[in-house]
């Protein structure tokens, strides 16, 4: 990595670098990704004389609510009331705004804005385990991922959705193009393999926050390590005639770009007010704070809704940072081997019902809702069948999702599983469907994603575009 000398220290995500100048930008045609794709360049450019806008675009930003463990759907969206009672377990269901359609009686605030959503009842995949699942859910596929027991999948892991587009859409200097509220998502002591950009490069991870209930709001990723100021860093007007007298050097260097890129956003981060004050959650009324819910979960799902109206595409809030391999040891998310029913009364059920609803309230009041497709969804399902401590496993074989937003349709169902909830019935679908319907709505389409060599993986699920 090409460094200036005598300059300030910043912690740039998975880069530290010190900081210089603005180099020429380049976007170049990754060939490769047309090949894989199947396409030859008489292909693309036949694509391209079509022109860009092969896929409407009806949404600008995304909300991706990250249900890390796996949430019940017999307990939240596809209630089984005439199943044997180990299946159904204690929950009844309730009637919602929209006429047929029922969800948990645990969550009566959403249950009264049905009109603003649509269920998938019909997900599935092919793997049970946290590591898997979970790349197979952010990236739809589970090449290159990562076992409990330390497995590697064969193939190279995909960029998570959240990368790919901040990759198609172009990098802002001004602010991120995708956000992680969270930390890096682990399987016990093991990092899963697809929250990152992968073979896109460091320049697309996701840009990290967090919050702390009491420190607030935690940007970890620009701590300046020597010591600077920020407005010290602002003032040193010798940043930019050093990296003038560099450029002829780094002209051929490949990551001149990425370097200046971390630079300019590092900059106007730490250094522009209109910038801090996106982050800074005391600036809304705290009868909005209130409403979203003063604890984790719900303070990040506000911060998302100020990210992506300050122009961030991308933003995914995970409701826990590590799933546990063992029951009742911490934190693990929605992962309930145990005492299910109990940690949804006492705590998530009422935790998600509450957050979700303020934020497609407030998306709804800011004018933002049409143009952010808003997802709530987890890795996986959980066993139809309970098991002797009141828990439930994990289930891929069928799950559930609720999408809103963003020109899609509202107060759908789309699929159907079995009377025991274990299998698809109708209209099975997969997360990489789910995905590529999301990139559908941003405009996203093949010859956008060819361009940037990036595979095209699922359907759009037309029935959720209209």
């Amino acid at each position: 990595m090409w460094l200036c000398d005598n300059s300030p220290m910043l912690n740039l995500g998975r880069q530290i670098a010190k900081v210089c100048g603005r180099t020429t930008r380049r976007e170049l045609l990754r060939a490769g990704g047309i090949a894989a794709a199947g396409l030859s360049l008489a292909d693309l450019l036949r694509l391209e004389a079509r022109g860009q806008n092969e896929t409407p675009k009806k949404a600008k930003s995304v909300i991706l609510l990250w249900l890390w463990g796996g949430p019940s759907h017999l307990d939240t969206f596809d209630m089984k009331p005439k199943a044997p009672v180990d299946y159904r377990g204690p929950y009844a269901p309730v009637p919602t705004r929209v006429p047929g359609i029922q969800i948990c009686e645990l969550f009566p605030l959403l249950a009264s804005r049905a009109d603003k959503y649509s269920i998938l009842r019909s997900l599935h995949h092919t793997s049970n385990d946290h590591g898997i699942g979970g790349t197979i859910g952010l990236t739809g596929s589970d090449s290159g991922a990562i076992s409990l027991s330390g497995q590697v999948l064969s193939g190279q892991v995909k960029a998570t959705h959240g990368s790919v587009v901040s990759r198609v859409l172009g990098f802002s200097p001004e602010m991120p193009r995708f956000v992680t509220m969270g930390g890096t998502l682990h399987q016990g002591k093991k990092s899963i393999t697809g929250e990152g950009a992968g073979p896109l490069g460091a320049l697309y991870d996701p840009f990290r926050l967090d919050y702390d209930v009491q420190q607030g709001v935690k940007i970890p990723s620009l701590d300046l390590i020597d010591g600077n100021s920020a407005s010290g860093l602002a003032s040193r007007e010798g940043l930019r005639k050093q990296m003038d007298s560099l450029t002829r050097d780094l002209e051929s260097s490949p990551a001149a770009e990425r370097l200046d890129k971390f630079y300019q956003q590092a900059l106007s981060l730490l250094t522009a007010p209109n910038a801090r004050r996106v982050f800074d959650l005391n600036e809304e009324p705290e009868k909005l704070r209130r409403a979203y819910g003063k604890f984790r979960f719900g303070q990040c799902c506000l911060m998302a809704r100020r990210l992506v109206q300050s122009g961030v595409r991308f933003v995914q809030v995970n409701w826990s940072s590590h799933v546990e391999p063992i029951e009742d040891t911490g934190d693990g998310g929605w992962d309930m081997h145990d005492r299910n029913f109990q940690q949804m009364q006492d705590r998530h059920a009422w935790m998600l019902d509450q957050s979700l609803s303020a934020l497609l309230d407030d998306l709804e009041s800011h004018g933002l809702l049409d143009e952010t497709v808003v997802i709530a969804m987890g890795e996986f399902g959980r066993t139809p069948k309970i098991n002797g401590k009141a828990g439930r496993d994990h289930w891929n074989q069928c799950f559930s999702a609720l999408v809103a937003g963003g020109g899609l349709q509202q107060g759908i169902v789309i699929g159907e599983s079995d009377a025991r909830g274990e299998h698809p019935a109708s209209r099975p679908v997969t997360p990489a469907d789910l995905f590529r319907t999301v990139l559908h709505q941003l405009g996203i389409g093949t010859t956008q994603l060819t361009t940037a060599g990036l595979p095209l993986q699922g359907e759009v699920i037309e029935e959720l575009v209209g």
